[in-house]
């Protein structure tokens, strides 16, 4: 399992000057007629944040709470840097945790639609079996090949908890098949 991207809301609690920040720090990109915020991108974490006038930012990109929280603290300290006043200390909330997992397994989808509730499986619309689970309260693509994209999950834990529970329901159901060696290594 390996997140794949976390988008967070940072509140400020105070107002800001974009085009103060747009003339003074370096490689941001600014364009009210386009766009309200102004953008704001780290190499190292790769993040990209959007920053408002309200204070208000919206950070995506990183793949753990701990790599997010090490990029909202150098976005304020590269702020600081040019002269961009910031005070108090910002207020970060997980949006969204976007994951990936193989359970390394063949996973009959049209079995697995019929008795699970709750999902819905179009095959001729989209070749993943979509189930929203309700605690954790997230979203999972199933596909036949075992592997799934978990989306909706507010804390790192969630999504750990979300894939050992369906695993397990998948598997108590009987939807799920090993697969054979050789098989596994083709892919």
């Amino acid at each position: 399992m390996s997140i794949e991207n976390i988008v967070a809301t940072v509140t400020l609690d105070q107002t800001l000057d974009l085009y103060a920040m747009e003339r003074s720090v370096p490689n941001v990109e600014y364009d009210p007629d386009q766009f309200p915020g102004l953008i704001f991108r780290l190499e190292s974490p790769k993040v990209t944040s959007l920053i408002f006038k309200s204070g208000k930012m919206v950070v995506t990109g990183a793949k753990s709470t701990e790599e997010l929280i090490k990029a909202v603290k150098r976005i304020i300290k590269s702020l600081r840097r040019y002269g961009i006043r910031i005070g108090g200390k910002p207020k970060i909330q997980i949006q969204n945790i976007v994951a990936s997992a193989n359970m390394h397994v063949h996973v009959n989808l049209d079995k697995a639609a019929f008795l699970l509730e709750n999902n819905m499986y179009e095959p001729e619309q989209f070749p993943g079996l979509i189930f929203r689970m309700d605690d954790p309260r997230v979203v999972l693509l199933i596909f036949s090949s075992g592997k799934m994209v978990i989306t909706g999950a507010k804390r790192e834990d969630e999504v750990y908890r979300a894939v050992k529970k369906i695993f397990d329901k998948l598997e108590s159901l009987e939807c799920i098949k090993p697969i054979e060696e050789e098989e596994e290594l083709e892919i």
